[in-house]
């Protein structure tokens, strides 16, 4: 049974007090294709297949996973159509892994569908748990950019609702230039002081313009008083959607930080954490310098490790 089929999240009261969802995601395109794969050009058909074996094996790592899971969580996938096909099709299979797959257009600044006019069709025939949209906004960015990235968003929630999808809205907020002169030009003084406000002012600012996502998967945060005032945005007024952390291809102590500061935070519910996963393994096996038995162990124990370390954080044990 999925995340959503327990949790209908009309009626939170009815849902189990512990019911973590913890999101291996490997959608990543773009960037895949340029910094891991090394590609100048559109991969050959040869060149894609390699890619798409590389997410097959992460799929499979999920897979010797699952054994040793906590209880009271679930573990999901975020995988795309281009490259991870055969794996989404498997993960519905297995009836043990919520799938998410992304609408988005990889690598874009701005939210664009990745197949056009038919992002519909490709979104629907895959029987996925959750349809994911990376979004990047910033209250300093430009009013009509953002009013458009805003509208195309509400047409996702509303495809969502009438075909009974949920949404994950992936939030990065970064730093306008503005912004990086108010703190001396530290990325970090934006982390710690800037950048949980504008991400709460960020989710007001789309959800009084229709776009109402289940799962807000948010940057971590480096305050616990962020990490309320971000969950309970997501429940203004009469909603409950939830949150889970994503990992920013962060170092393990960076990200043991964030599920420490959010994990026993009312209004989260897991992490979305990709390449601090399976990212340097997988690196290891493409350049030959690992087996494939030894790199899907490797991705295993990582996964295993995160998903340990954010129940163990959630009960105050980390």
């Amino acid at each position: 049974m999925s995340w959503t089929a327990q949790n209908n999240p009309a009626n939170p009261e009815n849902a189990p007090s512990h019911d973590d969802l913890l999101i291996c995601a490997v959608d990543h395109r773009a960037s895949l294709e340029t910094d891991l794969y090394q590609l100048t050009a559109t991969p050959t058909p040869s060149q894609a297949a390699r890619i798409a074996d590389g997410k097959l094996l992460v799929y499979e790592a999920v897979v010797d996973a699952l054994p040793q899971f906590p209880e009271s969580t679930r573990a999901g996938l975020l995988i795309d159509e281009r490259y991870g096909a055969t794996a989404a099709e498997l993960a519905v299979q297995s009836g043990q892994i919520d799938l998410a797959m992304p609408i988005e257009e990889s690598g874009q600044d701005w939210f664009h569908f990745e197949y056009g006019d038919e992002w519909q069709q490709h979104a629907e025939y895959f029987p996925a748990a959750f349809s994911k949209v990376l979004v990047r906004d910033n209250p300093g960015y430009g009013e009509s950019d953002r009013n458009a990235q805003a509208e195309r968003l509400a047409r996702v929630v509303s495809w969502g609702n009438s075909v009974g999808r949920s949404l994950i809205l992936e939030l990065l907020v970064p730093a306008t230039d503005a912004d990086l002169a108010a703190v001396g030009g530290s990325a970090d003084r934006y982390d710690k002081e800037l950048r949980g406000p504008a991400t709460v002012r960020v989710m007001e600012y789309l959800q009084d313009r229709g776009v109402e996502p289940t799962i807000w998967k948010v940057e971590g945060l480096e305050t616990r008083e962020d990490a309320e005032s971000v969950a309970r945005t997501a429940r203004r007024g009469s909603r409950n959607a939830r949150c889970v952390v994503l990992g920013r291809h962060a170092p393990r102590e960076k990200l043991d930080h964030w599920l420490e500061i959010a994990a026993p935070v009312e209004g989260f519910m897991g992490f979305a954490i990709g390449r601090s996963i399976w990212w340097e393994a997988l690196e290891n096996y493409v350049h030959g310098q690992s087996t494939r038995d030894e790199t899907r162990a490797s991705i295993t124990e990582a996964y295993v490790g995160y998903a340990r370390y954010y129940v163990e954080a959630r009960n105050g044990k980390a």
